[in-house]
């Protein structure tokens, strides 16, 4: 908890560092760097045959953008980044890990809660277009790019006949993972949709079938100066 309440901080302080557009004039060069935080709704997709959707499931993240003038106007730009992503599903699929391997099961009618949550570190690569100058802060954008996803920590959990089971880390799980992005919207409040390429676990399969399960969010994004 302290090296995470230190990264946000550090991120704080290198937006404020950066960010100041005060003392420009129109016409001057400038760069939007920002800290964003994003708040979202998500669902798992590519599910095998025979698993229901999940429930009400949801991700947060929040990090930095550094802003790099592609012309003169400053109106397009390549933002790159850093930041912090934590999600949580209500799922439908057993999963366990016996003697490091990852074991995957149907649910059934004897589990009461079945949770995933997963810590991540992202790098953000955007195409971004907007109508901002060196003095106006409130403006049309639309971003759009690539999200890279390193996962540090992931945890499934379950409750099977009053019995709790947790699993962390498993190793069939793909920590490295990468999606599409995009975002739009006027001044601090965008809608945002992220849309993962890649499945969130590596050769893994379910009665024969290929697990492909990804993940697709979307929300609110918020850039702030």
């Amino acid at each position: 908890m302290k090296k995470l309440v230190s990264f946000l901080f550090l991120i704080f302080f290198v937006s404020v560092s950066f960010a100041q557009k005060d003392s420009l004039q129109i016409g001057d060069k400038y760069a939007d760097d920002q800290i964003y935080a994003s708040i979202s709704y998500a669902q798992f997709f590519k599910q095998p045959t025979t698993i229901s959707k999940s429930g009400f499931s949801f991700g947060v993240s929040t990090g930095f953008i550094k802003d790099i003038i592609l012309n003169k106007q400053g109106t397009i730009s390549i933002g790159v980044g850093v930041g912090y992503g934590y999600d949580y599903f209500n799922h439908n699929l057993k999963v366990q890990e016996i003697n490091n391997t990852t074991i995957f099961i149907e649910s059934n009618t004897n589990i009461n809660s079945n949770i995933f949550s997963s810590h991540n570190i992202e790098f953000p690569l955007e195409f971004r277009w907007r109508t901002s100058n060196a003095v106006k802060f409130d403006f049309w954008r639309i971003y759009t790019g690539v999200k890279f996803l390193y996962n540090f920590s992931n945890t499934f959990r379950f409750d099977e006949n009053g019995t709790q089971f947790s699993y962390k880390n498993v190793s069939a799980y793909n920590n490295f993972q990468y999606g599409l992005t995009f975002s739009a919207g006027y001044d601090v409040i965008n809608l945002h949709v992220f849309y993962n390429l890649t499945p969130i676990f590596k050769n893994a399969t379910i009665n024969s079938e290929p697990i492909d399960t990804s993940i697709l969010k979307f929300g609110l994004i918020f850039y702030i100066l």
